[in-house]
């Protein structure tokens, strides 16, 4: 009954996704298409922006009722639970999808209003798409060093557009009119795009307009650098947060603490593999044991092969004697495995002897000769 409610629930949920991903895919189709010249689909196009709105009009108020009740220190009731959904930045724009077209059934919009309503539902694919969501994290940890970057840029920005109004102002009094007409000048220089709309002409100009250039390549690679380290350092931490929660279910690490486990996760490395590829062959050199997160593998022990699943381990004989490997071990399907480099399983047995001594018991036993060892020892 357990399992027949899971599975109805992720049919209905990945049912109720395809028919919000089909909503905002009409929604921007039906604003794109509205801006063709001389279209002859405006019904259509009608049409279909009714049909999107109503969708994401009903998706939120679903999502308005099923809010949950949040019980804490401070009582917050279903009321403020349901107003803290809509005062987020999902709950706006789950908002915003549908209330333009709410609007414009009673109050005719101006031209182009719909059309960025449209394009905007495109920030709902945030809450189905990790990656959208991982943008919007790094800016919000990187925002400190990112202000006061742009800020330099912003004052650099000043500066330099004034010095070229002062320089250019006599030479072309009809481009460099005013200062925020030199700004132009200057935002497209140092961004090194040079539309060359507005370009200096005495000598002086042309020297700052190449030292503006200059300037501008290392000022974008700041924020460009912040950026790049988030994304580094965000990537690594959830990663390091999946490969702690493989480790914990593994059964040879289950009766560590959270800090042990935390240690062996830093030097586990993930790998995908696909399926029948071989991982290991019979006298390689041994340089790494693995741990069998998803998928099934195939031992080819001798005389019969046997298979491994998630939660066991192969590879550690090689390890623990220094010898080539014993076995060939391919993966049956695609298996995600961690990987335990050579260097690092030693100091790993070294810190933790009773780990050592579970996995020489379990090689004890596979070099016994007995291929009902191989999954009688491991789980």
């Amino acid at each position: 009954m357990l399992a027949e409610q899971a599975r109805s629930s992720v049919w209905l949920r990945r049912s109720a996704n395809a028919v919000a991903g089909g909503a905002i895919a009409l929604s921007v189709g039906a604003a794109m298409v509205e801006t063709l010249p001389g279209q002859p689909w405006g019904a259509h196009v009608a049409t279909a922006r009714a049909v999107a709105a109503i969708v994401f009009l009903i998706e939120f108020a679903v999502r308005l009722w099923l809010v949950p009740t949040v019980g804490d220190a401070t009582g917050r009731t279903r009321l403020r639970t349901r107003l803290r959904y809509l005062l987020s930045p999902l709950g706006v724009i789950d908002a915003v999808a549908f209330l333009p077209w709410l609007v414009s059934l009673a109050v005719p919009l101006g031209t182009g209003l719909l059309e960025l309503a449209g394009m905007l539902t495109l920030l709902k694919l945030a809450r189905y798409f990790d990656a959208l969501g991982l943008i919007a994290v790094v800016i919000a940890r990187e925002g400190r060093p990112l202000i006061a970057a742009l800020t330099a840029m912003a004052i650099l920005l000043l500066i330099l557009s004034t010095a070229m109004y002062l320089l250019e102002r006599e030479a072309q009094p009809e481009i460099f009119r005013s200062i925020p007409d030199a700004m132009w000048w200057g935002i497209v220089t140092m961004a090194t795009v040079g539309y060359g709309d507005l370009a200096p002409v005495t000598s002086l100009g042309r020297v700052l307009g190449g030292f503006t250039m200059l300037l501008g390549i290392a000022m974008f690679a700041v924020p460009a650098g912040l950026l790049a380290t988030g994304f580094a350092e965000e990537l690594r931490k959830r990663e390091f947060v999946v490969t702690w929660q493989s480790v914990a279910r593994v059964p040879l690490f289950a009766r560590l603490d959270a800090h042990r486990i935390a240690a062996i996760a830093a030097l586990l490395r993930p790998r995908i593999v696909p399926p029948n590829t071989v991982i290991v062959r019979r006298n390689d050199p041994a340089e790494a044991m693995f741990f069998i997160m998803e998928g099934e593998v195939e031992v080819d022990a001798r005389p019969h092969p046997v298979r491994l699943k998630a939660g066991q381990f192969f590879g550690e004989i090689g390890l623990l004697h220094d010898v080539p490997r014993t076995a060939t071990v391919a993966a049956v399907g695609e298996c995600r495995l961690l990987a335990l480099a050579v260097a690092d399983f030693r100091r790993l047995i070294h810190q933790y002897p009773s780990l050592k001594a579970e996995i020489e018991r379990v090689a004890e036993a596979r070099q016994g000769g007995a291929s009902s060892t191989f999954s009688s020892t491991t789980s």
